[in-house]
């Protein structure tokens, strides 16, 4: 059993000396920073000029819609690049599951530009 613990020993180290790599990474820049707060440092910074109006506007949820879209088919292409490598230990259960996940795709696709979701008034 001590043997067995005993092979833990090299990750406990490991461990330990990266807890404290990362602790005193995360100390040492409020240790040794410069602190000198003043009107200047403390005021909004918006590209070289000050803030011209509150942050906190409204968003149009078509760009949520746009960059959730882009993450589905994004994934799509990143079940294909295993599919397409390993295409030839398949065989033709791997060539229509592909097929019909892609059909699924598609068809998600077609609606949702026959519902204009793609269309930007």
């Amino acid at each position: 059993m001590t043997e067995l613990l005993g092979s833990y020993v090299p990750i406990a180290i490991f461990i330990g000396i990266a807890l404290v790599i990362g602790l005193a990474l995360l100390v040492a820049p409020f240790a040794v920073a410069f602190k000198a707060p003043d009107s200047e440092k403390l005021s909004a910074y918006e590209c070289g000029f000050n803030a011209f109006d509150d942050a906190r506007m409204k968003f149009d949820v078509r760009f949520y819609l746009v960059s959730i879209l882009f993450i589905i088919f994004d994934l799509e292409v990143a079940f294909l690049f295993p599919w397409a490598v390993s295409f030839k230990e398949m065989g033709w259960f791997g060539f229509w599951s592909m097929m019909v996940f892609l059909l699924v795709l598609t068809v998600g696709f077609i609606y949702e530009w026959k519902k204009g979701a793609l269309e930007w008034n």
